[in-house]
């Protein structure tokens, strides 16, 4: 795929797992951190990859990851073979039940609700840039193809390894 304005998308991935019992959040941060980076390019202009590890107040085994990339399609694709591949070697079938929910979402737009009063309307916009809405339908239905054969991928690694096993 070429990504031929280089634009950075935004995607926020919501995964989450329960526990098996008797292991803890210390097992599953063991099990799942990420001794290989993604390589974000274009760090200095603005792209990033932020994870955040939440534990249900209220059921304290289900851990949500919430993951918010910020990078061009391209890089995107090469960060998604880079999750593949290490997931792929380092499963956490000892450490989180096999169900596993998985959420994928694309930015389209930030609001700032803080200032009192009233707020006037204004069209979706991500850091001040009003989004393109036609860019951003096409840009989805990209990232779509990406998280499918990634998922592909992923499946078949988990397939390879549960035969050898």
């Amino acid at each position: 795929m070429k990504d031929e304005k280089n634009e950075f998308v935004t995607t926020v991935s919501i995964i989450t797992r329960r526990l098996k019992k008797g292991k803890s959040y210390d097992d599953f941060r063991k099990a799942w951190y990420h001794t290989t980076g993604f390589g974000v390019k274009d760090k200095d202009k603005g792209g990033s990859n932020t994870m955040f590890t939440l534990i249900n107040m209220f059921d304290p085994n289900e851990i949500v990851v919430l993951g918010f990339v910020k990078t061009t399609l391209e890089h995107f694709k090469d960060a998604l073979k880079i999750e593949v591949a290490f997931r792929g070697e380092k499963p956490m079938d000892d450490v989180v039940e096999p169900e596993i929910g998985r959420k994928f979402y694309a930015l389209i737009s930030e609001d700032d609700f803080s200032a009192a009063g009233k707020v006037s309307y204004k069209p979706p916009s991500i850091a001040g840039k009003e989004t393109n809405l036609d860019e951003f339908y096409e840009n989805l239905q990209a990232i779509k193809i990406l998280f499918a054969d990634a998922a592909k991928k992923r499946d078949e690694i988990n397939e390879a390894r549960k035969r050898s096993t």
